[in-house]
């Protein structure tokens, strides 16, 4: 993966990589640990040595919600009501996103909640004003 602190933010980086269905990081040579969504340094341990990285995609849904309503910003309002969650990628780093493939209906939510954590695999949804990653659940 190219060297992102040349580029003009790592944050435009992370969003044109969300364009073209690719998942962004940074990788630290300090700690070794990922920062997601990417910053300029290491949010483990401050180190300004870090290097761009492509995740999986992969990730471990650990619970889901519905959003409230109306949608928190107008950019969901269009996809609104849906399904939120915390997930754990397979590089480590926990982050909240949508979650594809559930309704955001009790019994759903529920028949989720007992089947446990679950894999799930990232999308990018195309919003008017910017992409956005969602994780839809596997199998």
């Amino acid at each position: 993966m190219q060297d992102v602190t040349e580029q003009p933010s790592a944050l435009r980086w992370y969003y044109e990589g969300l364009a073209q269905n690719t998942y962004c990081a940074m990788k630290c040579h300090s700690c070794g640990g990922y920062t997601f969504p990417p910053t300029g340094c290491c949010e483990h341990c401050g180190s300004w040595e870090v290097e761009g990285t492509e995740l999986s995609g992969k990730a471990t849904l650990l619970f889901a919600t519905h959003n409230i309503s109306p949608a928190c910003h107008p950019r969901f309002e269009k996809i609104a009501p849906y399904v939120y969650g915390h997930l754990v990628l397979q590089e480590g780093p926990v982050v909240q996103a949508i979650i594809l493939g559930v309704e955001a209906k009790p019994d759903a939510l529920r028949a989720l909640f007992e089947r446990g954590p679950v894999p799930a695999q990232a999308e990018t949804l195309k919003m008017d004003d910017l992409p956005v990653i969602a994780f839809r659940i596997a199998g």
